[in-house]
């Protein structure tokens, strides 16, 4: 993939991401658990993490996926933050960072799996 498109479809997760962590979404589909947020939040940090990586590993920069890790880790607590002081329908939720983190933790044990096959 080239290196604009990484870049490309990076930044507009993050648009997406930030606009639906942000905006009152009403009443949406359920998984039917009593922790389908903690799931959204586990996938959608999983996903962020993979698509930095990519982007930084077409560009070069020294430890991706640790660069990756804590930038998703810093993105979902200032989100969190946010929620707490700018919105009237979300609150912030501790229980949320640690499934950011989690999912970022589950996607760095994938990347690392892959990039090791990869280099073996």
């Amino acid at each position: 993939m080239p290196k604009y498109l990484a870049l490309s479809l990076f930044l507009l997760y993050l648009i997406l991401l930030t606009a639906i962590s942000l905006i009152n979404l009403g009443k949406l589909p359920t998984l039917g658990s009593s922790f389908d947020d903690k799931i959204f939040h586990f996938l959608s940090h999983s996903l962020l993490v993979v698509l930095t990586f990519n982007y930084f590993d077409k560009t070069r920069v020294s430890k991706p996926i640790l660069i990756s890790a804590f930038l998703s880790i810093g993105y979902g607590i200032i989100i969190e933050w946010l929620q707490g002081i700018t919105s009237n329908s979300r609150t912030s939720d501790a229980y949320d960072v640690y499934a950011n983190i989690l999912g970022t933790v589950f996607a760095i044990i994938i990347l690392s799996i892959l990039k090791n096959v990869k280099l073996k």
